[in-house]
């Protein structure tokens, strides 16, 4: 942009007594937009003058600002002030894990004793046994005390005793867990086994031959309740 003191001066006429083009020469001199009719060129031309008019301080006036801030005292400058020591941090003593003497132990709030009659469950699922198996010594501990079907397990012949004997001190843990009841305090209540998948196989026969083989699973299901149980 053409800088303010080697701007042409508008005419004595004003710049409506100028031609077009020479109102679009003025225009590109000064690095504005010469688009547009002859009143937006003037327009442009009048506002130009104006801004250019309001920003160039006049030298007298800057002459006056420079007297000015070589006749002002320096600021007093305030005393810096020391920074405080800082307090050494007090040393936090250092934790090992496992550590006795330092590690906290968070112990789990006892379970409250029911006063009413509760119900415990456990299940076994997929276990490689015959529901039919199974179920006939499901029968022998249904309605038993805990203690008692505890000892008929741990003699009964069968395979499968094994699994429920498992299954039945997984119910006792529950109840000790849940609501803190023994096993002398609970017993049977329902003691029943389902049909799980049955996993298919084959074995070779003679003059080329295939004989299917089921292998069936179970799911087992054992209730404890502290009803009739000398509560």
């Amino acid at each position: 942009m053409t800088p303010p003191d080697q701007m042409n001066p508008p005419p004595e006429g004003g710049w409506e007594s100028l031609k077009v083009d020479e109102l679009k020469a003025e225009l590109e001199a000064r690095g504005l937009p010469k688009s547009g009719k002859k009143d937006e060129l003037i327009a442009r031309l009048a506002d130009d003058d104006v801004a250019q008019a309001g920003t160039t301080p006049a030298p007298a006036a800057e002459k006056e600002a420079a007297a000015e801030v070589e006749e002002a005292p320096p600021e007093a400058t305030a005393p810096e002030e020391e920074p405080a020591e800082e307090e050494p941090a007090e040393k936090k003593p250092s934790r090992r894990r496992g550590s006795a003497e330092t590690g906290a132990t968070t112990r789990k709030t006892p379970a409250r004793r029911p006063d009413e009659a509760v119900t415990v469950r456990a299940r076994a699922r997929y276990v490689r046994t015959a529901p039919r198996k199974a179920r006939l010594v499901m029968d022998h501990i249904r309605g038993k005390r805990v203690e008692q079907a505890q000892a008929i397990l741990q003699h009964a012949p069968r395979a499968v005793s094994t699994d429920i004997l498992k299954l039945l001190n997984s119910a006792v843990a529950n109840a000790e867990s849940a609501y803190e009841l023994g096993a002398d305090e609970l017993t049977i209540h329902r003691a029943f086994v389902d049909e799980g998948p049955t996993i298919k196989r084959f074995r070779p026969r003679a003059l080329g031959r295939a004989t299917p083989i089921h292998k069936r699973t179970s799911h087992m299901t054992i209730e404890l309740t502290t009803d009739g149980n000398g509560r």
